[in-house]
């Protein structure tokens, strides 16, 4: 069994900093203590560095079919390009095609990534035809696959979406086996209205997509799928939320003692509106859903981090490269939803969020990698550093300074989101399951080398 001694570091957990030096044999970490008498078969000086838990993008689409086109990042490149920026796991989507089962969703899924993947995974499955012969599939995707959370979509109607009646049930059903619900929160009908007024007048530029999608979209449906979610005494999570309007429901569900998780993104604390208007068709790489808000959305969301309403930091990864967006080049409903992402998070969070005293080291630990393990079934094997976790370690050099460039990203994309951002802190070298798998920017993994992960139903991490 290989062993590995990473000496000189600080290491960074959800609750604690130490300096310490972490011993690894196997796939798992073995000890924790300053000056570790251990000797390895291989021994890295992380002096000047941070240790991490290996990053964990709860949501992300590899390869997703959507809007007459496909994701331009496959499992093996989105996975790997995840590792260059410290994330070990992610946890993708395997969507039902309506009318089909969720068992050919799961299985399509992981047909996609079996063989590709160098970065670990896990599934949740998309719910978009809910009816008795698929919520008899709840209990065996649970107990045997390991699959211990479900979406819905409120929005994108006549493909995706589920309606109210659907939705309670698929609450009732995924609640006796201690799965999880997540949900896409928007009101597809006003959408589709809104959108239909804007193409009526001849509004058909980028910028009309959030314009087509405002806040109240957001507020209305979050409130809504809460509402069902309490009444019925379901644990509940919400998607990339992105605006105040729709926080407030939240924090207002809080008054009745219901909790609901909360995941964001990092576009949405770092980006703003404004990026609609830029020329040439520029804004067409901001549209996704829901969109970009203004800075005091921004505002709204940092705050809600820090006071515990919103624990998750995801990306939504689903890129599209602008051939593809050009689809929607004479109408923005046209355009492909989504963008690049998965790569930059954590170091984003870092620069934009560590050092600018937005959260502190502890809150970015458990927003990017802590959070996510536990309310998904990871935790303790994935989230943290511990005697007996896996040992999926990132050492940051928080003084490393460079800027974002598409051209020496990994993402399959010809664009970045963030393009020119000058970023303090830098994923110096990241193992998966005790081994080195990036190493100063090189890759020192096969294709492959990535695992499913079965998860618990919720609690049961605990034990």
């Amino acid at each position: 069994m290989s062993s590995i001694l990473i000496k000189n570091g600080t290491v960074v957990t959800a609750s604690d900093i130490q300096k310490a030096d972490v011993y690894i044999e196997g796939e798992k970490v073995k000890a924790i203590g300053a000056d570790l008498p251990m000797k390895a078969d291989q021994t890295i000086d992380a002096k000047g560095c941070y240790l991490f838990p290996g990053g964990i993008d709860a949501h992300t689409h590899m390869e997703l079919p959507f809007m007459g086109t496909k994701a331009s990042d496959d499992f093996e490149t989105g996975t790997l390009a995840g590792l260059h920026g410290g994330t070990t796991t992610i946890i993708d989507f395997a969507i039902q095609k309506q009318g089909d089962t969720l068992n050919a969703a799961y299985n399509a899924w992981q047909e996609k990534a079996q063989g590709k993947v160098y970065g670990d995974y896990a599934f949740h499955v998309a719910v978009t035809d809910f009816n008795p012969k698929t919520r008899s599939e709840i209990k065996d995707l649970v107990q045997k696959q390991g699959v211990t959370s479900f979406k819905s979509f409120m929005a994108y109607k006549g493909a995706l979406m589920i309606d109210d009646r659907q939705i309670i049930g698929l609450l009732d059903e995924t609640s006796k086996f201690g799965a999880l619900v997540t949900t896409h929160a928007e009101n597809g009908d006003l959408v589709d209205t809104l959108i239909a007024e804007n193409r009526a007048k001849g509004n058909l530029t980028p910028k009309y997509h959030p314009l087509s999608r405002p806040p109240i979209v957001e507020a209305e449906a979050t409130g809504r799928v809460m509402d069902l979610a309490h009444y019925g005494g379901h644990p509940l999570y919400i998607v990339h939320m992105t605006c105040e309007e729709a926080l407030e429901r939240v924090r207002e569900g809080t008054k009745r003692n219901q909790k609901v998780f909360v995941e964001t993104c990092v576009q949405y604390l770092l980006l703003d509106d404004s990026v609609y208007e830029q020329k040439n068709f520029g804004g067409a790489k901001y549209v996704m859903s829901p969109p970009i808000r203004k800075k005091k959305d921004q505002e709204a969301l940092w705050a809600g981090i820090n006071q515990n309403l919103v624990e998750v930091v995801a990306t939504d990864h689903c890129p599209f490269c602008m051939d593809q967006k050009r689809m929607g080049e004479n109408d923005f409903s046209k355009i492909p939803n989504g963008a690049p992402g998965v790569e930059d998070r954590m170091e984003l969070m870092f620069s934009e969020g560590v050092l600018k005293n937005r959260i502190s080291l502890n809150k970015f630990v458990e927003v990017t990698a802590t959070a996510p393990a536990k309310i998904f079934g990871m935790f303790p094997k994935k989230g943290t550093i511990a005697v007996g976790s896996d040992a999926d370690i990132v050492i940051f050099d928080p003084l490393k300074k460079h800027t974002i460039r598409a051209k020496t990203r990994h993402m399959n994309c010809d664009y970045n989101a963030y393009e020119g951002w000058d970023v303090t802190g830098k994923c110096r070298t990241v193992l998966l399951r005790g081994t080195v798998a990036i190493d100063d920017g090189k890759v020192a993994i096969q294709k492959g080398f990535g695992k499913y992960i079965a998860r618990k139903p919720r609690g049961e991490w605990l034990t």
